[in-house]
């Protein structure tokens, strides 16, 4: 993932609740808005966030969401980045598939956050948590 410059201003979630997910995912929005992002990238953005969160919430109980602009160049962007200190990922490969759960769901989140937004990195220490960081550029 290229290191974009990002700008002072950062947006912190707790994550712990359903509630946390659609804050969230409502900060995303707002900044996706305020930096002239298309309304159907908009909705790309705000889907990323919900599903990161969601797996905060589902999987490690609670973390963090930190949204923030990046800049890299003349190309500015939203930079995702969700932590949590959960159980981490044994075998990050197998869990972006399509399809892979390690809960009950469809095994699309991770997997899925990944096409919509144009940098994923994804960092799993087993046992001490996971930090899945994402950029979309306008």
């Amino acid at each position: 993932m290229n290191a974009p410059a990002a700008d002072p201003a950062v947006m912190l979630q707790r994550v712990s609740c359903d509630s946390d997910v659609v804050a969230a995912r409502q900060l995303a929005r707002r900044l996706a808005e305020e930096l002239e992002f298309s309304r159907p990238d908009q909705a790309l953005i705000a889907t990323a966030v919900s599903e990161l969160a969601r797996n905060i919430v589902n999987y490690a109980r609670e973390g963090e969401i930190e949204i923030c602009t990046a800049r890299a160049g003349a190309k500015t962007g939203i930079k995702v980045t969700a932590r949590d200190r959960g159980p981490g990922l044994a075998n990050v490969e197998l869990a972006l598939q399509d399809g892979y759960s390690t809960g009950n769901s469809l095994g699309l989140g991770l997997p899925g956050t990944r096409r919509i937004v144009d940098e994923f990195d994804i960092c799993s220490d087993p046992g001490l948590g996971l930090v899945v960081t994402v950029i979309k550029w306008r």
